[in-house]
């Protein structure tokens, strides 16, 4: 699959996603998104705050104020990292804060 965009963040762990997958899992799942992959790289690059999932130890919660606040989660195995979700929120989810700006 075609890598649509990989962005190295803080932790330092790389975190990519396909082209397919962000059209049609993200978009799909939360059609807000569409438009937004700077919004995403930029929350994923230069985040406020990074969680780890209360769930999960492989995943993270990376949260940015735009026009509004966003939550970009990504699974990391390593170094190395990819998109699971992106949305829209009003507040910040459960988990171990790990890193803030």
């Amino acid at each position: 699959m075609e890598i649509y965009f990989k962005v190295k963040n803080p932790l330092n762990v790389e975190v990519r996603t396909a082209k397919e997958y962000w059209q049609y899992l993200i978009i799909k799942k939360h059609s807000v998104m569409h438009d937004k992959e700077e919004v995403v790289i930029e929350t994923l690059r230069n985040p406020d705050e990074i969680r780890k999932s209360s769930i999960d130890e492989e995943v993270f919660l990376y949260y940015k104020k735009h026009d509004r606040l966003y939550c970009v989660v990504a699974k990391h195995i390593k170094k190395d990292g990819f998109l699971i979700t992106a949305y829209p929120t009003d507040k910040l989810k459960e988990g171990e804060t790990i890193w803030t700006k």
